[in-house]
């Protein structure tokens, strides 16, 4: 039974570290879907300077933090770019994991997701762009990690993922100089 204006959300993210603000984001997506899933981007993608963290790692994280608030899942790239063809990958995962089409992409405010589903018939879905609140970045996060300032690092970083920093911070610092790369 729906219960929220919006039945199926998504998030498309690579968190690669998660922080405050995609916290903020997910936080609303919950506030208004009856369902939250999120895909993790790159998901292939571990052990680089761009993307220290594997796909059960980000998973992990995401479930400490919102439990069964959210579904994950992963979405590995396609090496298109975020155009109307990532969209349509999306789309189509979508349908594979949830049964149905979305009706709702929550993300931050990014020109170059307006048009994912463009051109795509009968996809109705609306789209939510949560301001950025939080000046934060995923490379400050792992920088921080890199720095072992662990202060710092918990000012943008939900409490319940503060015994994470050493665990993290090891697969950090143990990709720092690996600069290969196949996620767009």
């Amino acid at each position: 039974m729906k219960s929220k204006p919006f039945e199926l959300g998504i998030i498309v993210g690579r968190f690669q570290s998660f922080h405050r603000g995609h916290e903020y984001i997910i936080d609303k997506a919950v506030e208004i879907c009856d369902t939250v899933g999120i895909f993790i981007g790159s998901s292939q993608e571990y052990g680089t300077f761009k993307n220290p963290f594997s796909y059960e790692t980000r998973k992990r994280i995401l479930g400490k933090v919102y439990g069964d608030k959210v579904v994950v899942h992963p979405l590995p790239d396609i090496g298109v770019g975020n155009n109307s063809a990532w969209g349509e990958y999306v789309l189509k995962n979508t349908v594979e994991c949830f049964g149905k089409a979305p009706d709702m992409l929550v993300s931050g405010k990014e020109e170059r997701r307006l048009d994912w589903f463009d051109g795509i018939e009968g996809i109705s879905a609306s789209e939510l762009y949560v301001p950025k609140i939080i000046d934060i970045s995923a490379t400050e996060m792992r920088e921080f990690f890199l720095n072992g300032n662990v202060e710092e690092w918990k000012k943008y970083t939900n409490k319940k993922l503060w015994s994470e920093f050493e665990p993290l911070r090891a697969e950090v610092v143990a990709s720092r100089d690996n600069m290969e790369t196949s996620s767009i």
